[in-house]
This record gives C-alpha cells, structure tokens and sequence, in this order.
C-alpha cells in the first residue's frame, strides 16, 4: 500500500491559517492584536490581582471550537475553526493534524476576542469526539483508509465499518461486555481497531500508538500519553473500577493499567495490544482532570499561543464534558448524591448522549456502561445514545425538495431553516384548526433508527421508518415530517428513560445542552413527551466548560472535579412539560405507534431473510 507515511511530523508547526468563527457577548473593546473594534466578551483586562482563566477546547465532528471561562463559569469569549471530513459509504475519516490546527487557530481568536492573554490562561483541557487515532513512533500519522491517503488518519466515531467486527467480538460473550450495556457498538474502539488489523495489515503494523481523539489531544500539547479513565472505560473496554481505592490525587496520577482484561483481547484477536504492557493501547490512566506531564511543551504553547507549563487536565469525550459542564446546573434538592442522581443529562448535537450516574453500579441490557469514574469520580455512568439526532434532522430537511425553497426563505429573513420550519408549525395550528400543536403529526410518525439504534435496543442494523407520506412537496409538509422526526426522537429519550429507570435509575429531571438545546421546539417537544421539565444552562456552551473545568482541576483552583462543578455550572431556563391531558394521551398513543414500527421491521426482516434461505 502506498502513502502510508507522511514526510513531516504531527509535531510540525502550522502550516497555513484559516477563517474561524467567533463567538462572544456584546461588550465592544478593542482586540489587542487588531486595532479594529469587534464585539468582546469583557472589558479589557485591567490589572493585578491577576484573574483565573480556564481554556476549554472541543473537538465535534465538524469544527474545533475554544471557549474561555471566569472563575463564576461565565464565558469570557469562544470561536471556532472547521475540520475536514472524508465520507465514503460507511468509513468516515478526519486528520489528525488538520484537527490540531484548527485547535491552534480556534485558541488564539478567542483569546484574541475575549482580551485574554495567553499569560492569563490558568489550566486547560480537551474535550473530543471518541474517533481512534493512528500514530507511528515518531508521532506521524498513520493512515486508517483505504485510500492509503496517511493524511486520514482517524477513524471518525460516527463510522460503521466495523459492523461485521463488532458481531464477531459480541460472540465471545466476554465478562467485559457485561460493562457495556452486554454488547459492543461498531462506534467503540475494539471493532475498529479489528478491521485495521483484518484489512489494513500495513498500518497495523507501523502503528505505535492508538489513541481516542481527546486522548490524542492532551498527548500533542503535552507529550505525556496517559489516558483518561473516561476514554479507556467508555470506548475500550479497560474495567476502570479496579481502581477504586486509588481516588486522590498522589495515586491517581499516572496510575499503571491494571484494568485491561487481556484474555478478552486475545480472544478477539487483537493479543498483540498486549505486548509492551499495552504500550500501544495505554499503559497509565488518570482520573478526568488529573494534571499531565508539565503541562503545555514550549513546541505546543508557541501553536497555541499560550504560555510553556500551562496545565493541562486529563481529558474527557465531549458527551462526558457536556456532562461535568451540566450536571450541577440545578438548585440542590435534597441530599447531594440523591438530587445528582436523579438527573440526566442530555448532549444534543450531531447525536444525543444520555448521561445518569448512580452510587451503584446498575447493569442496563442495551446501554453503555456501568463506567466507574467515567465523567464524575465515585459515581458509576450510565450512558444512553441515539447515534443520529441533529444529523437526521439535517438530513430529512435537505433530502426535501421543498429544501432549496425553504433554505433560500430562510436567507431572506436571515433565520435558520430550524427557526422558519417552527414558525411555520405555528401557523398551521390554527389553519388546520389542530387542538394543539404536536397533534399536527397524526398522520406522519417517525422511527428515527437511520443511523442504527444505539441504545437500549442496541441494534447497529436498525433502519429509520416514515409512515403517511403523499405526493406533497410543499414547505409546509416538509415542517409536518420535521416535526414527527422530532417527536420521533424524542420518543428514543423516553424509551432510554423508562428502560433506565425501570433497571434501578429514578431519573426525574433532564438537562440539556448542545446544539439542539437551543431549538426550543425541541426541547418542548421532549418535556411533554416525557412529561418532565429540562434544565437548561446559563452558559449554552456546556461542552467547552467542561473541558475548561479539566483545567480548573488540574491547576489545582479547586481539589476536586465536583468542586469545580459546584462552583462553575449555573442554571438557567427550566422548560415544563405541558399539563394539557389531551397531550398526554396524544403522546401516549404516538409512542406506542413508535414500538409498534420497530416490531413491524423486526417481522419484516426475518421475513426477507427466510425469502433468502
């Protein structure tokens, strides 16, 4: 195979620029480095005594992005930078080294926007989709596709080649499953790793380090390649609860692997991982927040425009930050543990992670987890999932053929496409002389499995379902099957929730943060169907605080993850469910509909398999 290597380093310094996109609140200052006024997130600094700054920086699935936090969790000031992306069928792939520069380029425009010196940023962190990384010995990447293009050297999280793999590793029956709702999803990092092995022998063989993305990350900037507990126990199987009497800081730091299961990977085949004392899969881990190596290497400070020594946090998946970055953002009710155990937190973006934590661990059939100390140290994660939610959204509004009507309306009146869709639902209400808003969708339901069903069915082969489409093309049919899709997806949630609940969890309250928690059409549409209210936080960029917060801990502000959480998360809307009984009754009737669909396909499917005998 060609072009397995690249001639340079990922150590290499930036190589061009690229445009970014800012975020701060309307305070107007000048920048230091630009002698144009642009909007600003604070005045500018003044003096001693000297301020702390948290850094929080997420890597999503399309863009890097930077924000930057006070010490009451207030963002100062955020921006961010686009990613590439290959898709091609189900393999899905970024560069690892397009990722760092974009990181970089993000970093000095918010600091930039928010008058921060690098000077001034206390402690950092990294947040990041859980995509696999390849690296060679000397940090180059190794290529994952096969294209042999060593650029694409990431397998991105959302890839579903290891299908076949991940069916193959279920049949072990392995004790570590048991840890994983019973089953692996083609999205961890076994089935992934498999298929390089199976199809890929080269790069398997010139690979020296694997690394989840955040992981990566933290190894770039700092050169010491711990891992998270958060990234081990959640996408590799690693058993993190063998560390439960380590949980200060002394023990904790560059604790030695002693989770690893090794009779599990050499029964799927991938014994060599083992070699080394997992020297390619990780040999220590640390607890989320934990401070790496000596912080940022002059190499990194100088990319980043920060300051050599800048402490670094050990890092966490972008679902588990938006978790540390939300979890405290209600009042207390009750006993501490109680009222945090009640709570779920939903990540809403691309996809929608559904994080709860218990005191005990909870085995769940069909979702991830029980993680120990996963996102909150002491806690066992429960970790639900809908594999597509913003995506499918997406997709159903630009496979309309009402899409390039509605985008060009939407241009016109300067709102988004999800804004103008709302506000035609509204309107309809009244012209349809619909008793309430969500019985628009009597007609049109919606099983929203177009990316598989990740939790609690756990079926990776699952296929989205419309029922009641017509000839009609019109922009106001194409709102009526956007909102079904949402409600669609919002009936996911409730079937995450009731099956949670009905294995142990008492969740009654929801968070939410992310991009979607910003659609308040969707996020109603979720309370009523669950018939619960949402917390929505006072700082929407949830996910970058709790990067930021990993920052926070390791510079030793706070003693504790959960301190710093107390501290820095704020709540802010609280969204009710609606006390119409007739929606109740409507929603009850539509999500019994919803089962019934993924009945009809499971028929369906034995079926056309028996056909095919």
């Amino acid at each position: 195979m060609s072009g397995l290597r690249r001639p340079w380093s990922d150590n290499s310094p930036l190589l061009s620029s690229r445009k970014e996109k800012q975020h701060t609140s309307p305070v107007s200052c000048s920048s230091p480095s630009s002698p144009s006024s642009v909007e600003m997130s604070t005045a500018a600094a003044t003096t001693t005594p000297r301020r702390s700054i948290f850094l929080g920086v997420d890597v999503g699935t399309g863009s890097a992005r930077a924000g930057l936090f006070d010490e009451s969790g207030k963002l100062l000031g955020s921006a961010s930078s686009p990613i590439q992306i290959w898709k091609e069928g189900d393999c899905v792939e970024q560069s690892s080294t397009d990722i760092w520069h974009a990181i970089c380029a993000a970093v000095k425009s918010a600091c930039s926007l928010a008058n921060v010196s690098g000077n001034e940023v206390t402690g950092m962190g990294f947040a990041a989709t859980c995509s696999l990384v390849a690296v060679d010995a000397d940090g180059s990447p190794v290529t994952v596709s096969w294209s042999g293009d060593s650029r694409r050297n990431v397998i991105v999280w959302m890839d579903h080649r290891a299908v076949k793999q991940a069916e193959k590793i279920n049949s072990s029956n392995s004790p570590v499953l048991q840890y994983c709702g019973g089953a692996l999803s083609p999205e961890m990092e076994p089935p992934k790793l498999l298929w390089v092995k199976e199809n890929l022998p080269e790069s398997w063989s010139m690979v020296f380090r694997w690394m989840d993305l955040s992981d990566w990350l933290s190894y770039r900037a700092t050169g010491d390649d711990t891992r998270s507990l958060c990234t081990t126990v959640c996408k590799w199987t690693y058993l993190g609860h063998a560390h439960m009497q380590q949980l200060n800081g002394k023990d904790s730091r560059n604790m030695e692997t002693c989770g690893w299961d090794d009779d599990f990977w050499e029964e799927i085949g991938l014994g060599d991982l083992v070699d080394g004392h997992h020297a390619k899969i990780g040999r220590s881990v640390a607890f989320p927040g934990h401070p790496l190596g000596s912080g940022l290497t002059p190499t990194a400070a100088q990319e980043l425009g920060l300051v050599a020594g800048t402490p670094v946090g050990t890092s966490l998946i972008d679902a588990h930050a938006g978790g540390v970055g939300i979890m405290e953002s209600v009042p207390e009710l009750g006993s501490e543990a109680k009222a945090i155990c009640h709570r779920m937190a939903l990540i809403c973006g691309t996809s929608t992670c559904h994080m709860a934590v218990s005191r005990n661990k909870l085995f769940i059939p069909g979702v991830w987890g029980p993680f120990w100390s996963a996102m909150i140290p002491e806690y066992w994660l429960t970790e639900g999932g809908q594999s597509a939610t913003g995506a499918l959204l997406d997709y159903i509004i630009e496979n309309h053929a009402a899409s390039p009507r509605l985008a060009n309306r939407a241009a016109s009146l300067k709102i988004s496409m999800f804004e103008l869709l709302s506000n035609t639902i509204k309107t309809m209400i009244d012209e349809l002389k619909s008793p309430f808003l969500a019985a628009l969708t009597e007609h049109i339901h919606v099983l929203p499995d177009f990316h598989g069903n990740r939790s609690p069915i756990a079926d990776p082969k699952s296929k989205g379902i419309v029922f009641g489409l017509t000839l009609e093309t019109s922009e106001r049919q194409l709102a009526l099957l956007y909102l079904a899709t949402v409600q669609g997806i919002a009936y996911g949630t409730r079937h995450i929730v009731e099956h949670c609940n009905a294995h142990g969890h008492k969740i009654d309250t929801l968070l939410a943060c992310g991009g979607l928690s910003k659609n308040s059409l969707y996020i109603q549409e979720h309370a009523d169907i669950l018939g619960c209210p949402i917390v929505l936080p006072r700082e929407s960029e949830s996910v970058l605080l709790g990067a930021a917060i990993l920052g926070a801990v390791a510079s030793k502000k706070y003693s504790s993850l959960t301190e710093a959480m107390k501290a820095l998360n704020a709540a802010g809307q609280v969204i009710h469910p609606s006390k119409n009984p007739k929606v109740k009754k409507y929603h009850d009737a539509k999500y019994r509909i919803f089962h019934d669909l993924y009945e009809q396909q499971l028929s369906q499917r034995s079926i056309m398999a028996q056909a095919l005998e």
